[in-house]
């Protein structure tokens, strides 16, 4: 124990730490759909065994020693692969998820030819599972079967250089683009020209296309002149046919036992595409928390009179098409979005928008088949030159716009599938835009992910409120055919002797914005902390205005996001053990800074959704329209997922010691808090504010 958190237990709070007092799904009397271990006693399974075994060979060349949650859950998977079961598995941070996932999968790849596909959530996972984790997992399932599994990368295709392209293949929409790239370059970042020479260089070396692979990288807009989508290549006509970069990663994962991918990946397979992704009857997905998020916002679609003004331009150059129909049919779209206020179309298009976007669609479908004429005669005639890749370019922008003007003249919202709305950009000069988005995921996810296969989905931050329900609601795993179950496989920390989590009951309800009394709580704690402090608040605004109040009244280094770009910032932090950093959502997730230099967590208030959220609307009318609560099925699941992840900054490591500090007495007063504590950390709580700064000071001190 800490003497520095461990003392608090001796400032008179006379609280108990609430570790292990809560049932977790897995144990008797947590879940009726979680049984406990009726084989308990019984001679150990064969497969399990196995898969133990290579587990203890592949930790065993990483120099470590066993872990009972990473064999556990290792057992665990291997049990469900034979026995047809999804399964949800909360793993805590330090667990070693990857390989308890990784072994069993590739020994059921190896000893029943099957393919497992892995997506994750961040490129940082990624590069670990290929670069350490599936090594290993290869050598010791090797040593065990006498067979190495073969494993891949596979990205979206735009993540893969097109060599075509880069040998002007195809024209460039920017025509002062490289003429910029004899320019001076500019001081900091490195001008969009310069970007492009650099990436043309890389061209002629990298063995593998991806984008990934060129470190520094470059703006999406200077990659955009090198990379082609799915529909705009050429095929079979394209001159580097035979040497293309994203071919040969599909036809590597058409070879491998291991298919490693993202979950934009998967959102374009429950988009309907399921060819994108070889065929395989084992589907893993770590940070499973995130997937229906992602699976949304790929889902999404947006119009407005600028995108329809960039596709005319884009069809008029390349296809030499005739565009005024359809640039009258933007401007339209334009006047009535402009008459319409920001906010959700409840009802669908009013009939000023509905008969714009009928415009809109004609004029498009007629552009569309002057464009395909166009392609055909620029592919025949040219094999694969300039003309052709232009008219591919025009063809591809034109048929999205199609597609996306179909979906939105359809009667989607009215069946309640998708939600509408209209908003304008809160930076910069573009036009207002309409925005389709669906619903619920979760039916499609069961249907296109789950169906004829085996799921394996974990996170650190699944059982929300205690329980794996909410989670497995919102994943689709409650509609999926074969049965499935939760196990929380537990940490190797000990939250409540490692951590404090404080909530300032003296403070008001939060209202608009962050008060003053706020504030003044977020300097004393800093203070008391000496830095060491991440903030983690709901707005810019709010975040903006703690950094202020920090710089006026300390001496501290802060870190404020917007000031720099976010994996900057979170490296100075790191780097500094006694600054601060401030932000948003996007500090929420992911960011992995061990050790005294995150000794803080501040959360401002329990993140809910925007009350305008149209999607976090849509979603709870949907559950109350089905009889359920749509504040606890929506919002309240949200900020229980959120508030998961944002207090799991602090404790990274066994060593770590510190205090969460969440400035919202409803954590504790208000009827839904306890379900939101039970989704946290089991940090040993206590409500006094003396108790806690004589920690931070002690921490500060060590």
């Amino acid at each position: 124990m800490s003497p520095a958190v461990g003392a608090v237990r001796d400032g008179g709070t006379g609280a108990a730490p609430r570790a292990g007092a809560e049932p977790r799904e897995g144990s008797p009397g947590a879940d009726s759909r979680v049984q406990a271990d009726s084989r308990a006693g019984a001679a150990p399974d064969p497969g399990e065994e196995r898969a133990l075994e290579a587990l203890d060979g592949a930790v065993g060349r990483l120099g470590g020693g066993p872990r009972r949650g990473q064999r556990e859950m290792t057992r665990r998977v291997a049990r469900a692969i034979a026995s047809g079961t999804h399964l949800l598995v909360q793993a805590g941070t330090g667990t070693g998820k990857s390989l308890a996932y990784l072994v069993p999968a590739m020994i059921h790849a190896v000893d029943d030819g099957e393919r497992a596909v892995v997506s994750t959530a961040t490129l940082a996972l990624q590069r670990q599972i290929l670069t350490r984790d599936a090594p290993l997992a290869a050598d010791a399932v090797e040593a065990l079967t006498g067979r190495r599994p073969v494993v891949a990368l596979l990205k979206g295709w735009q993540n893969y250089l097109c060599r075509h392209r880069v040998a002007g293949g195809y024209p460039d929409d920017d025509d002062a683009l490289f003429a910029a790239s004899d320019a001076v370059p500019r001081t900091g970042a490195a001008g969009l020209g310069e970007q492009v020479v650099r990436l043309r260089e890389w061209a002629g070396r990298t063995a593998t296309g991806d984008r990934d692979d060129l470190v520094p990288g470059v703006s999406d807009r200077a990659w955009a002149q090198a990379s082609v989508s799915r529909a705009e290549c050429l095929g079979p006509a394209c001159p580097f046919h035979d040497d293309c970069f994203p071919a040969a990663a599909r036809e590597a994962a058409a070879r491998a036992d291991v298919v490693v991918t993202n979950h934009a990946m998967l959102g374009v397979v429950v988009a309907g595409n399921p060819g994108v992704l070889p065929e395989h009857d084992l589907l893993v997905v770590d940070e499973a928390h995130a997937l229906a998020d992602r699976v949304r916002s790929q889902g999404a679609a947006s119009l407005s009179a600028s995108a329809v003004a960039r596709v005319a331009a884009t069809a008029r150059k390349h296809a030499s098409a005739v565009v005024s129909d359809l640039e009258a049919a933007g401007q339209g779209l334009q006047a009535a979005l402009a008459a319409l206020p920001d906010g959700r179309l409840s009802a669908g298009p009013p009939p000023a928008l509905a008969e714009a976007l009928a415009a809109l669609d004609g004029a498009a479908r007629g552009v569309l088949t002057g464009v395909r004429q166009a392609a055909g005669s620029a592919g025949g005639a040219q094999g694969g030159g300039a003309d052709a890749g232009g008219a591919a370019l025009a063809r591809t922008a034109v048929s999205d716009l199609v597609d996306v003007v179909e979906r939105m003249t359809s009667d989607s919202v009215a069946q309640h599938r998708d939600v509408a709305w209209v908003e304008r950009p809160r930076m910069g000069t573009e036009p207002p835009r309409l925005t389709l988005a669906p619903i619920d995921v979760a039916g499609p996810v069961a249907d296109a992910l789950f169906d004829e296969r085996v799921a394996v989905l974990t996170s650190a931050t699944l059982a929300l409120g205690g329980g794996f329900e909410p989670m497995a609601r919102d994943l689709g795993l409650t509609l999926a055919e074969a049965p499935w179950e939760g196990v929380d496989v537990g940490t190797p920390f000990d939250y409540a002797r490692q951590g404090i989590l404080y909530t300032p009951v003296h403070l008001a309800r939060p209202g608009r914005g962050i008060s003053e009394a706020a504030l003044d709580e977020v300097l004393a704690l800093t203070e008391a902390s000496r830095g060491g402090m991440l903030g983690l608040f709901s707005s810019r605004r709010a975040a903006e205005e703690a950094a202020g109040v920090l710089r006026g009244a300390t001496d501290l280094t802060v870190y404020a996001q917007g000031e720099d770009q976010l994996p900057a910032l979170v490296e100075a932090f790191a780097a500094d053990e006694d600054a601060c950093l401030v932000g948003t959502l996007s500090l929420w997730q992911g960011v992995d800074v061990p050790g005294r230099t995150c000794r803080l967590v501040v959360i401002d208030r329990i993140p809910f959704p925007r009350p305008d959220d149209p999607v976090a609307q849509a979603r709870s009318e949907a559950v109350a329209a089905a009889g359920g609560n749509g504040f606890m099925s929506v919002a309240a699941t949200h900020a229980a997922l959120l508030l998961a992840q944002g207090a799991g900054r602090l404790i990274r490591r066994a060593e770590d010691r510190g205090v969460v500090a969440v400035l919202d007495p409803r954590l504790r007063t208000a009827r839904y808090g306890a379900f939101l504590a039970r989704s946290m950390p089991p940090l040993w709580p206590t409500r006094d504010r003396d108790v806690v700064l004589g920690a931070l000071g002690r921490l500060a001190a060590m």
